[in-house]
């Protein structure tokens, strides 16, 4: 297995991502009926989309994230060969795909230190703020035993902003 990474972008910043990084796998986290055009170079087989709004509590109307969400994104990045980068975007590439990249590196390094992890996610991304609800069932499917949830909730909100600056986190080779 080799060292790759998972880039993470708004909608609005997708094709660009994906075209500077040579991206070939895609997982898209935005409201179902949200207006997207997949790239090109992303064949369907490689693309997740998970339909769900940025809520944290239950509104009537709307998606939470959900368990099965999580479990799906977890299930679907086993298939992903590392061989490129995977691209992690929603609408404004703040929350929701900010909690899924802390999520799926924690996941595919388990032994990475969920503080630590919390702190570079801060430092590559002022304006991230992770969706509360995914990271909280990622911590439970994982087994992090709350130390997910604690990290996010120590780095606080973001810095206020309309749209994430893209950013990557980095999946180290296997120990």
């Amino acid at each position: 297995m080799t060292a790759t990474t998972i880039h993470v972008c708004s909608l609005t910043k997708l094709e660009e991502t994906v075209a500077l990084t040579g991206a070939r796998h895609v997982i898209t986290l935005i409201n179902a009926g949200t207006p997207m055009r997949l790239p090109t170079t992303i064949s369907h087989e490689n693309h997740l989309f998970l339909a769900m709004h940025d809520i944290v509590e239950t509104v009537d109307g709307m998606t939470p994230p959900g368990e099965i969400h999580v479990a799906q994104m977890l299930e679907w990045v086993k298939d992903w060969d590392r061989t490129t980068p995977l691209v992690v975007h929603c609408f404004a590439g703040i929350s929701r795909s900010t909690a899924a990249a802390y999520t799926l590196v924690s996941a595919l390094n388990p032994w990475r230190d969920e503080a630590a992890l919390a702190t570079l996610l801060r430092q590559r991304a002022p304006s991230a703020t992770p969706n509360r609800r995914i990271v909280e069932i990622a911590d439970r499917l994982l087994g992090r035993d709350g130390r997910m949830v604690t990290a996010i909730d120590a780095i606080g909100r973001g810095a206020d902003a309309f749209e994430g600056t893209p950013f990557a986190l980095e999946i180290e080779a296997a120990r």
